[in-house]
């Protein structure tokens, strides 16, 4: 069976996906300092869900009424956006972002390996496996070897933003093998309707109204309608042409974006290494899919 590879136009996506999503973490820092983690999720969610609702209506498109369909984006909602995004959220107030951001690299290996073992087309292969570590090396190189030095497998802030990456590696896995020849509007709606009707009532229940500064509301518009109602977009479109496995490929990527966004917005100097590492990045990329 022929392997599933990144194309010329899933490439140019995974690009785009790993630039909005490497600002996510940017986003997140700047809406926690003014609201709670739940809340954040919350209307993350929830403004995602209802923008891609209205895309669904205006461009008339079916949505599945069996059961199935919804027990499957409860499944992804659970796994890709309500558990995924609460950890990594709750992570960026326990440690530090270096750190987050390499362990969050770890979403490429647990994509890779879950999909070796879901699907005949994605198996591992020598070149797989060499260009994974030399992905994840770069991503260690871009952030600094030195970040690793405050690795605690007892942190439960480490380990929060390691269970995101599982979490993330079930859903590319499961959403290939079930929402097979669903639109990716409707599938992605879908998913975030279940994680709002889940988290937006808790929200409310704990910490009341949202309480906005100007900062915190561009970052909740951001992470809803960017990264989140676009990005989720782009994101079963990957699935669907490239795989579970390279789609979870993205996380190598993030990294050297989230170092750029830290130069431009904050006027933090770009390090030597994250030249480096975004070579050792593409290098890994190109071995993994080197037809």
């Amino acid at each position: 069976m022929q392997q599933a590879r990144l194309t010329p136009r899933s490439w140019s996506l995974l690009l785009l996906l790993a630039l909005i999503w490497g600002g996510s973490f940017t986003a997140n820092h700047a809406a926690l300092t003014a609201l709670p983690v739940t809340t954040t999720v919350a209307l993350r969610v929830t403004g995602a869900a209802l923008v891609l609702w209205v895309w669904v209506r205006l461009a008339g498109l079916s949505v599945p009424r069996t059961p199935a369909f919804w027990r499957d984006a409860a499944v992804m909602g659970l796994t890709n956006n309500l558990l995924p995004f609460s950890l990594i959220v709750w992570g960026q107030t326990q440690i530090p972002s270096g750190l987050a951001g390499i362990l969050n690299s770890s979403t490429a290996l647990f994509s890779v390996l879950i999909a070796a073992l879901a699907f005949a087309d994605e198996r591992l292969t020598p070149f797989r496996i060499a260009g994974l570590l030399l992905g994840l090396m770069g991503v260690v190189v871009t952030i600094g070897p030195e970040a690793l030095m405050s690795f605690d497998p007892t942190s439960l802030g480490q380990l929060a933003i390691l269970g995101a990456g599982l979490c993330y590696g079930i859903s590319g896995a499961y959403g290939r093998a079930r929402l097979k020849g669903i639109r990716p509007e409707v599938s992605a709606a879908a998913m975030l309707s279940v994680s709002a009707a889940t988290l937006a009532p808790l929200a409310l229940w704990q910490h009341g109204l949202p309480v906005f500064t100007p900062e915190s509301l561009a970052a909740v518009a951001y992470l809803a309608l960017i990264a989140s109602a676009l990005a989720y977009r782009i994101f079963y479109t990957i699935l669907a042409e490239a795989g579970a496995g390279n789609l979870g490929l993205v996380t190598l990527l993030i990294a050297p974006f989230a170092v750029i966004f830290g130069a431009l917005l904050y006027g933090e100097t770009l390090p030597p290494q994250a030249f480096a590492g975004l070579g050792l990045i593409t290098l890994g990329l190109i071995v993994m899919n080197r037809k």
